[in-house]
């Protein structure tokens, strides 16, 4: 799950100085990952998160991840967008 200028577009803040991409990029990539990963990990217990935390590549982890929360996609799904609807309610301050 990439962030990019789709993603600006699509959040209404494809009139952002292109200066201030890259950052806002970053940082909506970072947000996004931080609430996936709460999602995931809610309800999961410490050696579940033990397990998922020893994965090492991303098929060890998408393998875990089927297993363990079946219906992981339509969570990320979800969250990005609540992002989405987040970052385009307050679109004017971001851009202001």
């Amino acid at each position: 799950m990439e962030l990019d200028e789709g993603f600006l577009r699509e959040v209404g803040l494809a009139a952002m100085p292109e200066a201030q991409r890259q950052a806002f990029l970053e940082y909506a990539q970072e947000e996004l990952e931080v609430r996936v990963g709460e999602v995931i990990a809610e309800g999961m217990t410490e050696e579940k998160m033990q397990e998922f935390e020893a994965a090492q590549t991303d098929e060890e982890t998408e393998k875990w991840l089927n297993e363990n929360k079946p219906n992981y996609k339509e969570m990320v799904e979800k969250t990005i967008e609540e992002l989405k609807e987040e970052i385009s309610r307050n679109k004017e301050k971001i851009l202001a």
